[in-house]
Order: structure tokens, then sequence, then C-alpha cells
């Protein structure tokens, strides 16, 4: 029986499966069944005439032929991913889709009311946010516009330095009135998790205070912001999300080690396309109006 010829889409099951190691897991990616990715395997393998896979208990594993099949395979998708990024970057229309993926806290705190404002003044423009704390890639269109908190951007894209990020520790007033006589160390800490693993809070806490118990874990700034406030320990929580709320307090001015920095970002094929470049023009100049918050002189 003769080999059949390969079609795109045999290469992005094929790769699912590759990267996610289980059935299970590249049906999440591709949004599609167990059952249908099963079936599709068997079907592509068939095709080809060669095993693509080992089937073990904990997972697939490659063959000789499937490592040879995502070689191929990933090739193909960068291609495919810097023509779509080359012909985006020709579009000189200030109308489509733009994908921009942006903290949850600094969305909710300070950027949503100014996205509105650009969403009223390009209604031809459709934005589509994606709220991620991890670093999203650029490369591979997961967004085409990120803010993002970074000392060091990936060299594979382009943007701006922002500001400066000033972060400090809080507690709940209340809870500092009550605890009044303990040292910093001696506090209960609310921390973040692998997720934010960005921020420097772990090393700094880890280096200044050795004995500092953590009581509470959690993935986002706004989760460890509400622990805070209801007097469940002591926190650091960035200047911008803390000084505003009066149920808070700051324990010690912002140290330098805490402070990190925002960047605007963009892959380079994108950074002229007209609905791309509106955006980050805009981001940049209300931004600006924000610094001061950002960089934590609006202490009261």
């Amino acid at each position: 029986m003769n080999a059949q010829p390969l079609e795109w889409n045999d290469l992005h099951l094929v790769l699912a499966v590759c990267r996610e190691g289980t059935l299970s897991g590249a049906a999440r990616v591709l949004d599609v069944n167990h059952s249908t990715v099963f079936r599709r395997i068997g079907a592509i393998e068939e095709k080809l005439g060669v095993r693509l896979f080992e089937r073990f208990p904990t997972g697939y594993a490659m063959t000789e032929a499937g490592e040879a099949m995502r070689a191929v395979g990933e090739r193909v998708e960068n291609e495919m991913h810097g023509l779509s990024r080359e012909l985006i970057g020709r579009d000189l229309r200030l109308s489509g889709v733009l994908r921009v993926a942006v903290p949850d806290a600094l969305l909710l705190k300070i950027l949503m009311p100014h996205l509105c404002i650009f969403a009223q003044r390009y209604p031809q423009i459709r934005l589509e946010l994606v709220i991620s704390n991890n670093c999203l890639n650029l490369t591979r269109r997961e967004a085409d516009i990120a803010v993002r908190v970074t000392q060091s951007p990936p060299e594979t894209v382009v943007g701006r330095h922002l500001c400066d990020m000033k972060t400090t520790i809080y507690g709940s007033t209340e809870y500092l009135a009550r605890q009044a006589g303990n040292t910093i160390e001696s506090h209960p800490w609310l921390m973040p998790d692998e997720d934010l693993a960005h921020l420097p809070i772990s090393q700094w806490l880890d280096r200044k205070y050795p004995k500092a118990t953590t009581v509470f874990r959690c993935n986002t700034l706004l989760g460890l912001h509400e622990a805070a406030v209801q007097g469940l320990g002591v926190v650091a929580l960035p200047c911008f999300l803390a000084d505003p709320d009066t149920r808070l307090s700051r324990i010690l001015p912002p140290p330098d080690e805490l402070t990190c920095e925002l960047w605007l970002l963009t892959h380079p094929d994108l950074r002229r396309t007209a609905r791309v470049r509106a955006l980050m023009d805009f981001l940049v100049e209300v931004l600006d109006k924000e610094k001061d918050l950002i960089e934590g002189r609006l202490f009261r």
C-alpha cells in the first residue's frame, strides 16, 4: 500500500500529541474529544504506513518516525506563523482583530477604562483580551501585543520600557493595629505561587527574612490583595494595586529589590500594522499618565 500525502491538519494533530504526551492533553489543546484524537492518530499512521508513537500506560512516546514528523511539523508551523505575521504587518487599515495580553491586576485597576476609550475611538478594531500573568508566545500569535512585568523581555520581540513598577509590603490597617508589636519577619506571609515566579518577592524574603513563615499562596495578585484585606497576614503588592485601598497600609517604603519593569511588547513583523501601532501609541500615552501611581508616588 502506497503512503498517502500529508495534510497540515495531520501535522497539527501530531504536534499536539508530541507536545502534550497524552491523548487527553492533545484533545484539550485542540478542543476536541479524546476519541477523536485516538481515531485520527490511527488514521494518520495507517495513511503513512508507519508507527508514530509507542503507547505506554503513562502516555504516548514518539518513535523515530514521530520525531521526524515533529521536526518537520514545527518548521511548517513556524513558516505559517511567519507568513501570517508578514501579511498582517502589511495591513494599513484601522480595523480587524487585536489580541492583547495583560496581567489581571493591571487590567482591572488601571487599563480597562482606557481600553474602553480606545474601543470607542476605533470601533472597527475588535479587542480580544487575554488575561494572563504568564509570558505568552508572541511569535506564535498567542497575542499581538503584550503588557508585561519583566526585567528581560525576550530577544524575539520589540517594544518599550513604560515605567518601573514599585512594590512594597502591606497589611490591613486593622490587622497591623492588632499586631503592633510584630517584626516584619514574625508576621504570617501571603505569597505568590509559581505562576508569579517572575516576581522577586520570594528571593527577597528568603534573603532578608529567612525565618518568615508563609501561611497562604495564590496565583494572582488580586487574590493576594483580597487575602491581605481580610487580615490573613502581610503581602508584597504593587503600589498601584494597594496604595489606593484605604483598608491597607504600607509597612515600609518600596525596596529597590522588589522593583520590576513594565514593558509594552509586540512581534517585529507586527509593529507597523496600523491597529497594532494605534494601540501601542495609545497605551504609551495613557500609562505615562498613570506613572506616578505605578511608581508608588501617590502614597497616602
